[in-house]
């Protein structure tokens, strides 16, 4: 099994690129040799079928271990597919779903009944737009200047998805703002990308403060503390009873003890935190 397991990673490496180039090709007009198209499907066909008896014993083993049916799925689907693979499809997926609720005008994602969100994208609205009219010109201009047929395509498709990156990254902003909980926690975000869950317990203090973070989105500095910045500033200070365990942009763990975030009005965030018991009796709130 460790063996089949092994084949058919690397197949599926191997695989997309040259599906890739496929369809590019048939974007462009380039006809692929026809001896090509019954190979690639032979393949297809044999990596699918390989893919799927990986599932259905990694799927029967966790049964036989005593996992529920979407328990055992979700943890054979673990068991073949990386983690960084999985945490890409997750993310594209998710991005495809927040641009919809965007586009459709639905309410903010994760914000329920007593809640209070906090935005934070309209800091960054003008850079987005900036950089998206910016692409939209490289596009249109690359579409007239490129004369090969195979790299016009490859160039098209790859502007287009960045345009469509940039638009979906914002929209997923907008409807995953911060979240103050009517328990008193509080939910850090920054779009699809990252998601920090803070207790109301854990919250010392909560101030509005101004800051200008050089480092990393949501890198823990030497002193304890993690920058959720938008637009290169901070509005609000958080400083914790006791660390917090968080997962990074790019899926790595780490742990703070306090946070500074952007909030577009900082006031009635540091308000809501407090009126809602964010910080503990006692605690400084005061402002900076």
């Amino acid at each position: 099994m460790k063996a089949l397991r092994k084949a058919v990673r690397w197949g599926f490496v191997a695989l997309a690129p040259c599906e890739l180039v496929i369809v590019i090709g048939a974007i462009a007009g380039v006809r692929a040799a026809p001896a090509l198209r019954p190979v690639v499907e032979a393949a297809v066909l044999a990596l699918t079928a390989g893919a799927t008896a990986l599932f259905l014993f990694d799927y029967r083993r966790h049964r036989r271990e005593g996992l529920r049916r979407h328990f055992a799925c979700r943890a054979a689907i673990a068991d073949s597919v990386p983690a960084s693979v999985r945490r890409l499809i997750r993310h594209e997926i998710t991005l495809a779903a927040d641009f919809w609720r965007w586009v459709t005008r639905r309410g903010p994602h994760g914000v329920h009944a007593g809640d209070v969100p906090v935005a934070y994208a309209p800091a960054q609205t003008a850079t987005i737009y900036g950089l998206l009219f910016v692409c939209v010109v490289e596009t249109v201009a690359l579409a007239f200047v490129i004369p090969w047929p195979l790299v016009h395509a490859t160039t098209l498709v790859l502007d287009v998805w960045g345009c469509y990156f940039l638009l979906a990254l914002h929209a997923s902003c907008v409807v995953r703002p911060h979240v103050v909980g009517a328990d008193g926690s509080l939910r850090l975000r920054y779009g699809a990308l990252l998601d920090i869950r803070i207790p109301a317990g854990r919250m010392a203090s909560v101030r509005p403060r101004l800051g200008f973070p050089q480092g990393k989105p949501a890198v823990v500095d030497a002193s304890g503390v993690a920058d959720v910045a938008v637009a290169g500033l901070t509005t609000v200070t958080v400083e914790l009873t006791e660390p917090v365990r968080y997962v990074r942009v790019l899926g790595k763990q780490d742990e703070a003890r306090a946070f500074r975030f952007y909030a577009d009005d900082p006031v009635p965030a540091v308000a809501a935190l407090r009126a809602a018991g964010g910080s503990a009796p006692g605690s400084r709130t005061s402002g900076p």
